[in-house]
């Protein structure tokens, strides 16, 4: 009896309890991924940067200059330009084909060279800009320019399309902020057209008539520096500096021949280093 009475006394007593019940701890709140968001394909039509050209450009037959004033403050477009530039991966780039790479390179160093001259513009001539001792670094060896995931120069630039392709008409297309370069195109270069530009670019600027001139008469040649600077890279490319501009500085069959048989005296014009400024 006193067992059972004990076992009553226990029932009756837990009968107003109930067995406490803990909640499940709540599982750690997952880290939130933010979306890694690749930037679009390169834009090998180069629409912002031939934007900027018609609107800054002003040609004027085989010569035209850039209406740097007028850039300084209408700049956000080439900005954006050279940002998309920033973000073509080497491997990228190596998927190319040559020809958008040297319309690539050619652009790149463009629209460079006019951003170098806009950050320091008002100036005369584009060899007044350079590093704190002017004297000792020029402006074509500033490392400003990110390109291929690497800091580079204007130079460097010039350097991998002069050893990557072994095109001297690349000669009449980069273009130096100067009266005496060739004249800077209000359009950028394309690889589907760059064979048809570059063409142009040669003609135009050897028939100008103020850097480069012929005189038939005396079958004398009066051409730019560039032939002398980079004499190497045409008489790789043509056997001399004479054979390779006879397709392109005159029509006359006859000059032709004669230019094709080294039969011209060359020498060369003065170069005009002054800005190729628009000034309004």
């Amino acid at each position: 009896m006193k067992v059972q009475a004990l076992i009553g006394f226990l029932l009756c007593f837990t009968a107003g309890f109930s067995v406490p019940t803990f909640a499940q701890p709540k599982p750690p709140a997952r880290r939130k991924h933010h979306k890694f968001h690749a930037p679009p394909p390169f834009d090998q039509e180069h629409k912002d940067l031939t934007d900027v050209l018609q609107q800054a450009v002003v040609v004027n037959g085989s010569v035209s200059k850039v209406r740097y004033k007028w850039l300084v403050t209408h700049q956000t477009k080439l900005i954006l330009y050279l940002k998309d530039m920033a973000h073509v991966t080497p491997k990228i780039y190596d998927s190319w084909s040559d020809k958008d790479k040297m319309a690539f390179l050619i652009n790149a160093y463009n629209a460079f060279t006019m951003k170098l001259v806009v950050d320091n513009y008002p100036i005369k001539s584009i060899k007044k800009i350079g590093g704190i001792f002017k004297f000792l670094k020029s402006p074509w060896k500033i490392d400003f320019i990110t390109l291929l995931w690497k800091r580079m120069s204007l130079d460097d630039i010039e350097h991998m399309l002069r050893t990557d392709f072994s095109d001297p008409r690349v000669h009449f297309a980069i273009n130096c902020a100067s009266i005496g370069c060739p004249a800077i195109r209000n359009e950028a270069y394309v690889g589907s057209r760059l064979d048809s530009q570059l063409d142009e670019q040669a003609r135009l600027f050897l028939r100008d008539g103020v850097r480069n001139q012929i005189d038939v008469g005396n079958k004398t040649l009066k051409l730019s520096k560039i032939f002398d600077w980079y004499a190497d890279d045409f008489n790789k490319k043509a056997g001399s500096v004479e054979k390779f501009i006879a397709p392109y500085i005159t029509d006359d069959p006859i000059i032709r021949k004669s230019l094709m048989n080294n039969e011209y005296k060359i020498t060369y014009t003065d170069y005009d280093w002054s800005l190729n400024d628009a000034k309004e």
